[in-house]
């Protein structure tokens, strides 16, 4: 009896580590980008599509009826085609970017090409994602009010919910690429937030928070400088407990802050230790008035 138990236990910690394997992986990616978008704002785009294109070409995908995406596989070999209107669930994960991107710009015929050479570490996903339901939502706390264009002077706020208990962090990367903690709230000291199975969250709304909670609640305005500037809202959420990034506070009117790449390490380091890290990313475009 204990030889077939130590011939399970080996079993399934085999099953463990084969699931969490890595690769290190490097691509290149050349974005063609229209006229109207900032030289930032194709380099994010350019960087995006290396990882997605390498990951997919790894691990393959699952095709989904979405948009802005597709991917094909033919003789073993993802094709990423980033102008149909459907888009891929690639079979795995980003985790960390080794070193600095590399970038060359140069213009042909009045467009920007923007060329992306990148390193980094990825994952194979070998279980089904946690279903979570999370929605930027503009000037209104419904889920109609779902939206990625933003106007200066316009309210933000998060719809959320899990099906199971866990732990929610949500922060915002700006074009100059830093990041500001939007939750956990700046008056928690704990550095966590705990999430409670099958409850609706609105966050950054007094008056859609729970009374014991209302003291702590930010609420935020977004603002631009620019004719126009492209966030980007992340959500990471685990059953696990983690906690927040290292940052600090600038004053009142500000989230806590972290520089990116402080805040890109510590990203990397949650999503190595645990496997069932969710992440998302959502882009918002801000215009000014």
């Amino acid at each position: 009896m204990r030889f077939y138990i130590l011939i399970i236990c080996l079993f399934v910690w085999c099953t463990i580590v084969k699931a969490q394997q890595t690769k290190r992986v490097e691509n290149t990616y050349v974005y063609r980008a229209s006229e109207d978008i900032s030289i930032e704002h194709a380099k994010r785009i350019a960087l995006e599509r290396a990882q997605v294109e390498i990951i997919a070409n790894t691990f393959g995908t699952n095709i989904l009826q979405q948009n802005s995406t597709r991917v094909s596989n033919s003789n073993g070999k993802s094709n990423v085609d980033f102008l149909s209107i459907s888009s891929s669930d690639v079979k795995g994960e980003w985790i960390e970017t080794i070193g600095e991107p590399q970038y060359i710009i140069n213009y042909e015929q009045g467009m920007l090409i923007v060329t992306c050479k990148v390193k980094g570490t990825i994952r194979e996903i070998t279980t089904a994602a946690i279903d979570l339901k999370a929605k930027v939502l503009r000037n209104g706390t419904e889920d109609r009010f779902e939206s990625s264009e933003f106007r200066s002077g316009d309210d933000l706020y998060l719809s959320f919910q899990s099906p199971v208990d866990g732990y929610l962090a949500v922060y915002l990367l700006d074009e100059e690429g830093n990041a500001f903690c939007l939750l956990p709230y700046r008056n928690q000291s704990d550095g966590i937030y705990k999430i409670h199975a099958n409850t609706p969250y609105i966050f950054f709304s007094v008056k859609d928070a729970p009374l014991q909670e209302r003291s702590l609640i930010d609420e935020y305005v977004m603002t631009c400088e620019k004719a126009q500037e492209v966030n980007y809202v992340y959500t990471i959420f685990s059953p696990n407990p983690f906690i927040k990034s290292i940052d600090k506070d600038n004053g009142e009117a500000l989230p806590r802050e972290t520089d990116g790449e402080s805040f890109q390490k510590w990203l990397a380091k949650v999503r190595r230790k645990d496997n069932s890290v969710n992440f998302s990313s959502k882009q918002i475009t801000i215009t000014k008035e």
